[in-house]
């Protein structure tokens, strides 16, 4: 999880192949209308997202065995929504300044999701709560260290979520 240009993709990518599970771009799943909004420059609201949070969420569910899947869930209600389908689900929150992640996006081409959207992200971002089930992890490191200390917590009975 985490704002648009954090590395979800492929820091989530990274991880299904070293957890040999399946991986799905959340952003995949957006339907025609909020990618048109989105390019246009127009952040999505809540009945926007939730039909969207509803696909994530059946996604995940439908791998039970285990997934990955990178969504930006920037709310506790929408990180709730997800646990609704799968109740053991940890999140791994990449954190960055502003102007780390402003110069990532500058960085990429293609991408539905313009920078001028990145301030209403972190505007509406909540980071992990004491009781949520994750980690924070700074977009500084490497892939490989993300997913290390991931891993690491992974293997640690479920713990609310820690800044690192």
């Amino acid at each position: 999880m985490g704002v648009s240009g954090s590395g979800k993709s492929t820091v989530g990518a990274a991880l299904a192949r070293r957890l040999r599970v399946p991986f799905a771009d959340g952003d995949d799943f957006h339907p025609p209308a909020n990618r048109a909004k989105m390019t246009a420059g127009e952040a999505l609201d809540d009945g926007d997202r939730f039909p969207w949070l509803e696909a994530v969420g059946q996604w995940l569910a439908a791998h039970p065995e285990g997934g990955v899947m990178s969504c930006s869930a920037l709310m506790r209600k929408y990180r709730d929504h997800l646990r609704r389908h799968v109740p053991g689900l940890r999140f791994v929150h990449l954190v960055g300044s502003h102007e780390i992640i402003a110069r990532r996006q500058a960085g990429r081409s293609g991408h539905f999701m313009p920078a001028s959207l990145l301030p209403s992200q972190f505007a509406v971002l909540e980071p992990l709560q004491p009781d949520e089930p994750g980690v924070a992890l700074d977009v500084g490191r490497s892939v490989d260290g993300i997913i290390e200390e991931f891993l690491r917590r992974l293997d640690a009975p479920a713990q609310p979520a820690e800044r690192k």
